[in-house]
């Protein structure tokens, strides 16, 4: 019977073969449209060269003074803000989004969160345009409700702000649920048969055990926002500049050299993120 169970958990090794079979499309994509720019970056970065002609390359490291120019440093300590007032905004409601479902009595919770990220299976200019109508001084709501002007923000904090935040919060609201649903049931008992108040049952208990949701989801909206250049220039009108938008401008402008440093050194701090969501939730479960 021992031998007969055993036979049974190890899985047939055609299965894992025809797995590798299967990954290979994705594997050949991911080198040519990911590994393989990224590895042409690099290059660029120690190169010298007026766009892309080669014949007048030469090796050079100044382009890593563009990292100390006043627009550059400006723009980083604009992504930094914008980036981490969106998450610390997006935790406070992400999370009492995720906590208000749990404890509802929903039957199928995961169709109200399959509503919540619909939004986001549409293209994200198309979204940020759509609230960049809405953020107008005359819009389409206010013909709806007959008002003489609306929100008219475009141009201001206040509007690249909502719009990450609109951008972002499933990111956030996934992961929390999802750690809230695998904490167990009987905790909730044990911390109020122990004389905690509902409150602190909160605080001291739930709180710490969907942490990783927390850490995770906050990663998954601060990156996006770090290197993100649409809503800061759609919302922001060109008044707001971040460091997405400088390497936009470089590659837009055919400098490819200092784009490419800009770019690699926010690759790098996403790959560290990333490296940071594996050593906390090393089987993936709160991520989307």
């Amino acid at each position: 019977m021992q031998k007969a169970s055993e036979k049974k958990l190890v899985p047939p090794h055609h299965t894992s073969h025809h797995l590798d079979r299967l990954a290979r499309p994705y594997l050949i994509w991911l080198y040519i449209f990911a590994v393989l720019p990224a590895l042409i970056m690099i290059f660029m970065m120690f190169t010298d060269t007026e766009g892309i002609r080669f014949d007048s390359m030469s090796a050079t490291i100044t382009n890593f003074q563009i990292l100390t120019e006043k627009s550059t440093i400006i723009a980083f300590f604009n992504s930094l803000k914008y980036s981490i007032v969106t998450t610390v905004v997006c935790i406070f409601f992400g999370y009492l989004i995720a906590y208000s479902l749990y404890k509802s009595k929903i039957k199928n919770k995961y169709l109200v969160l399959l509503i919540l990220i619909l939004p986001m299976w549409t293209n994200i200019l198309l979204r940020i345009n759509a609230l960049a109508s809405v953020f107008k001084a005359n819009n389409i709501l206010t013909s709806i409700f007959g008002m003489e002007s609306g929100l008219d923000i475009i141009g201001t904090d206040l509007a690249v702000y909502l719009g990450m935040v609109f951008t972002y919060l499933p990111f956030m609201v996934m992961p929390i649920y999802t750690s809230l649903e695998k904490i167990d049931p009987l905790l909730h008992e044990a911390a109020l048969d122990l004389g905690m108040t509902k409150f602190k049952k909160f605080w001291k208990v739930i709180v710490p055990l969907s942490s990783k949701g927390i850490i995770s989801g906050s990663i998954m909206v601060l990156l996006p926002c770090l290197s993100g250049f649409a809503i800061p220039k759609i919302l922001g009108d060109g008044n707001i500049l971040l460091i997405g938008n400088i390497i936009e401008q470089s590659f837009i402008s055919m400098s490819y050299n200092q784009g490419s440093v800009l770019a690699i050194v926010v690759l790098i701090i996403i790959l560290g993120s990333i490296l940071i969501i594996n050593r906390i939730d090393k089987e993936g479960e709160t991520l989307i």
